[in-house]
Formats: C-alpha cells, structure tokens, sequence
C-alpha cells in the first residue's frame, strides 16, 4: 500500500478549503496509508514570523517536515495551502529528496501576485478574476493585499516564487476544474502536469426538515464576494420579506452591519461550525453567492446540491462545472435585474424543488468516489 503525506496550512478562519482537505484525507485513507501534516497561522514568534515571510521559507517548518519524510517515508507527498506557516521552503526540500509531489490548487490567487505594476496584473481585463481589485482601484501599484502597498509587495515575492515552482518543477498540479485548467494552460503551463480532480464531498442524506422562507449565504465578507449587491438586489426583490442569513467574517461586515442593521430580516451571523451552517441550508429554500472572483469548486454550493437545495451563483469562472447544463438560477454578474429574477422565481415551490432535484442528481454523479479516485489513481501511477 502506498504511503501519501498530505500537507495543508490551515486558515484562522476555518472555510470550504479546510472542509475539502479533511473530506479528502478521509477518502484517502480508504486506499492509502496516510500521514497529515497541518500546519496553523497563530504567532507566537513576531519577529521570526516576518523574517520568514520577507524570506519566503520557514526553517522551523521546513525541519518539521524533514523529520516527518525520515520517520514515516512516504511515496507521495501532496500539498495543498502553504500559505504562510508551511512557507514555499517546503518545496525545495521535496525536491532535493526526490519525492513525487502534487500541488493542489484551490483558487487563482497565485494569478495576481505576479507583478506589483497594475499594468501587468490586469492584462486584457479590468477586474482582476483572482481578487477581485479592479483596475481603476489601484492605480499604478497592485496594491491589492490589504491596500497597503508594502504588504502587497510582500505577497507578490511569495506570489511570483510559487508561480515559478509551478511553472518549472517537475510537481504534477491538481486544479477543481477544466476551466482552471485551461487558465494554466494560456499561461503557457505543460497541461501534461496539470490534473482536473473536484474534491471529494461526504453525501448529506440527513432526514428532510421543514422548509423556512429564507436563503443562506456563508463565507468571507468581503467586499470581492459581492454582498453589497447581494443584499440590494434582495431588498429589491419580491422576495424581500423572507430572512437573509449571512454566516461568516471579514473585512466588510461592520460597514454591513452599520448600513443594513434597521432591516431584521437580514441577519448577519457570524463564524459557525460547519454542522449549523448545513442545518440552516438544509431548512432554506436556497443558497446563493455574488462572488466576482474565479471559483474553484464552491463548497457550500456542492453541499446544498447534495440535499437538494438550489443554488443561485454568478457565471463566473468555472462553478458551472458543478450544475446541470443550462441551469436555470445562474446569473450575469453585469446585470443586477438578472439576479434579482432568479431570487423572484424561489416563489415558485414547485419550480424551485425540481431544480433542487436535478442538482442533486448531477452532482452526486460529477463526485462519485470512484471517479475522483480512477483520476487521482492515474497520477500516483503515472
């Protein structure tokens, strides 16, 4: 039985790549011998903590991993986040030891970082897909990370190192979605090294419950993931007297939570365990998000398709991937009265559940586990 040592820095904040790394390991563990090694953001060391960003390696980290690779040996090493505890110094240790490594990617971010001039960040667009900033927002500099120039300056040395381990190792690379993969590919990407694999999601066959009037949102509260326009075009819509349930964190909220607060049917609700936010799902008539980023592979939306919720998401990137063809409650992110129609047509019970049936049909086909593992079996082989 192979051995595989799964990498992953975990986020302060735990969110759907944090859920996809641990639903993963857990189906890893039916075919492999597995080791995890989880790396946490809490400092404890300032100083130190600077001094490695600024030189983009961790020693610490890397002699954890070191020891790691001498006791339990494995086959293949497979790294999902390494922002910023794991560091990119990890890479070069693999690579000295000769281990094969697959680096999964679960969003574009690596895309902006590669230049700290706005004129080589946004080339041919206005909106950058990886995060969000447009253009006219920053000027000359990508001031994009926190608008501050200095720490974006910071990012685009971690951002522009790990473009180019990438790019030039011989590291196979997994991406959520054709549509990923093709992005690599205009930038000149070997697509011999690049992998299409959706994570794996644990099916939720819980009991049915009774339906609420409302419809959920969870993730980062940022002003990238479009809840400004989610939240006027819900206030414009027929549906305007069911609740709003927003879950989560972020840079936004208090600007929300000041602008909305005489509206109690829209409720911000803070960081909650994963298990709560499913039960509110579960009871919604839908899920819905306004992100203007290039999607990996939308967590909460995958989920609600499992217990046959429908979903309402903007046709952006490559979430389309993971619906039916031609769905009906996707929406042009340029044209606001579009997402307002797809929230008016949720009156429609009858409509609603049918779509909800359909999703859950197709995604329980688009991640069966025996597809996901014939595609992971062929690059461990390869």
């Amino acid at each position: 039985m192979k051995k595989i040592l799964i990498i992953h820095n975990k986020y302060q904040n735990i969110g759907g790549e944090d859920i996809a790394v641990d639903n993963e390991v857990s189906l890893l563990k039916n075919y492999f011998e597995v080791e995890t090694l989880f790396y946490s953001n809490n400092i404890s060391n300032y100083l130190s903590q600077v001094i490695s960003f600024i030189l983009n390696r961790n020693d610490k980290s890397t002699k954890i991993l070191e020891k790691k690779i001498r006791d339990f040996k494995p086959d293949v090493v497979y790294v999902h986040n390494t922002w910023f505890k794991a560091s990119l110094g990890i890479f070069k240790l693999l690579s000295r030891e000769k281990i094969k490594t697959i680096i999964k990617l679960h969003n574009f971010r690596y895309f902006c970082t590669k230049s700290y001039l706005s004129k080589n960040h946004f080339k041919n667009v206005e909106v950058c897909g990886a995060c969000g900033i447009s253009k006219s927002e920053i000027g000359i500099f990508n001031k994009y990370f926190a608008n501050s120039f200095l720490k974006s300056l910071l990012m685009v040395r971690y951002g522009r190192k790990y473009y180019n381990t990438l790019k030039n190792s011989e590291f196979k690379i997994v991406v959520l979605t054709n549509f990923h993969k093709q992005f690599l590919e205009k930038l000149e990407f070997d697509e011999n090294k690049v992998h299409v694999i959706p994570n794996y999601l644990d099916f939720n066959n819980s009991e049915n419950v009774s339906k609420e009037n409302c419809i959920v949102y969870a993730g980062r509260i940022s002003k990238e993931k479009g809840l400004q326009n989610l939240i006027e075009s819900f206030l414009r819509s027929d549906i305007s007297d069911w609740d709003l349930k927003i879950f989560g964190d972020g840079p936004q909220l208090k600007e929300l939570l000041k602008k909305y607060d005489a509206h109690n049917n829209i409720q911000f609700l803070g960081v909650k365990p994963n298990q709560e936010v499913l039960k509110n799902i579960k009871m919604s008539r839908a899920v819905i998000t306004a992100t203007t980023l290039y999607e990996g592979q939308p967590t909460l939306l995958c989920e609600a398709s499992t217990m046959g919720i429908p979903s309402i998401y903007p046709k952006n990137g490559g979430i389309d991937e993971f619906f039916p063809t031609n769905y009906e409650l996707s929406f042009n992110l340029s044209e606001n009265q579009d997402l307002i129609a797809k929230m008016n047509s949720l009156n429609d019970e009858k409509y609603i559940d049918e779509i909800g049936m359909k999703n859950q049909n197709f995604i329980y086909e688009c991640l069966k586990k025996d597809k996901i593992m014939q595609r992971f079996n062929r690059i461990i082989h390869d």
